[in-house]
């Protein structure tokens, strides 16, 4: 299988903070290929590599086999950037910020709107209203339709759903999909574990560190250990009392309930829900349940 990126042991300092220490992985043509992890993993610092807007330290990267550091101003018309942050011409409209991207890389709306149109059609009764008056999700659209106007060939998105309803969210997965079926490469970074399982891979990414790379069901068959779920009515009460117990191999807040895993393999949930209830917690419902990448991902970081 072809590789659209490749990174080969990036490393990347801002002054005494290592942003990335060694990071190798490719991701292959077609792909839609997730960073997933905090603030502060060094998924940003790794996509602006890729963009041409940082240098790395140490390593290289490659955009379909061409450096891109060598060769940057061929790089930036194969790929189409969404930062994380809004940064379309809050002045200008709909439309002028449109036309504006796609004259920088001399095309036409017309000449890709059957790209971009499956987006455009949300956000073109708003042609004449300036970008900065828009809702979040309008200026998601926007951002990713200026991105995709000259047809690139491999997207970057940083977190572009930090901030964007529910709708919004569940509608650009659905583009990104279409957009994989129309043969582009799609490297997308989220600090929300549950859009990891949309992707065709991902990378667990924590201090700038690679933790885990394969598909999402890969990574969750590879958590090594049982898993219960506890629901009661003192959660933080139980949480504390399950931190000083010898049944606890792990034990974390996870929604409305606790996720536990046993110290032993034979672990018996009658005699745990005992133990709670002599220390004033009733009511417990302790069950197993199947591990998601959050508990992946707490699992990795633990080790």
């Amino acid at each position: 299988m072809e590789k659209a990126v490749i990174f080969e042991k990036i490393g990347k300092n801002f002054g005494n903070t290592q942003a990335l220490e060694n990071v190798s992985f490719s991701i292959n043509e077609r792909e839609i290929f997730g960073l997933i992890g905090p603030d502060g993993a060094g998924k940003t610092t790794l996509m602006r590599i890729l963009a041409t807007l940082y240098l790395p330290d140490r390593g290289k990267a490659y955009l379909q086999g061409e450096n891109v550091v060598d060769n940057y101003r061929r790089i930036r018309k194969k790929i189409g950037y969404m930062p994380g942050e809004f940064s379309l011409y809050p002045d200008l409209t709909v439309e002028e910020n449109l036309k504006f991207f796609a004259s920088v890389f001399n095309t036409t709306i017309q000449e890709n709107y059957d790209l971009i149109k499956g987006l455009y059609s949300h956000i073109r009764p708003f042609s004449s209203r300036k970008a900065g008056d828009l809702s979040g999700g309008m200026k998601q659209k926007l951002a990713l339709s200026c991105a995709l106007i000259h047809r690139p060939k491999v997207l970057i998105l940083d977190e572009p759903n930090t901030g964007v309803d529910a709708v919004s969210r569940d509608e650009l997965w659905k583009m990104l999909h279409y957009l994989k079926g129309e043969g582009l490469t799609i490297l997308v970074s989220t600090p929300y574990m549950d859009e990891a399982e949309k992707c065709d891979r991902i990378a667990l990414m924590q201090k700038g560190k690679v933790m885990s790379i394969n598909s999402p069901d890969k990574i969750v068959s590879e958590f090594g250990h049982q898993l219960y779920k506890i629901e009661c009515e003192n959660i933080y009460k139980a949480l504390n009392c399950l931190k000083e117990s010898p049944q606890t191999g792990d034990a974390y807040l996870f929604g409305q309930s606790i996720h536990f895993v046993p110290a032993r393999e034979n672990f018996i949930p009658d005699n745990l829900r005992n133990n709670l209830s002599q220390q004033g917690i009733e009511n417990c419902i302790i069950e197993p349940v199947q591990p998601d990448i959050e508990d992946c991902f707490i699992d990795l970081m633990k080790t």
